[in-house]
């Protein structure tokens, strides 16, 4: 059962670090009209060998990137914050002083 295992371990270890590639498509017809089409394309390998052949996506990905939800919610904080005081300041030059004159 060892053998199995440590044969199993390299095989996964090679598969990761150099790829492997399952493409295939499904076509459903009826009567000769082709009603649905799914292309399946699957990638397995490990993160460094996605990295060297351009696949980065994980990193934009908010479900897959852990706190940039919490970045966002932030982020949205920080517009609305500066909106209002946009609207604060366009208020006060708005208004006249004391003197009767608009600051400048």
């Amino acid at each position: 059962m060892n053998g199995r295992a440590s044969g199993l371990v390299d095989v996964l270890d090679r598969v990761l670090d150099k790829g492997l590639v399952v493409a295939g498509d499904i076509k459903i017809s009826l009567a000769e009209v082709e009603l649905l089409t799914i292309r399946i394309r699957l990638i397995v390998c490990s993160i460094d060998k996605a990295e060297q052949i351009g696949l980065d996506w994980w990193r934009h990905d908010a479900h897959l990137s852990p706190g940039r939800d919490r970045l966002a919610v932030e982020n949205q904080a920080l517009r609305k914050q500066i909106r209002s005081l946009e609207r604060r300041v366009a208020a006060l030059a708005a208004k006249p002083n004391s003197r009767g004159r608009r600051p400048e």
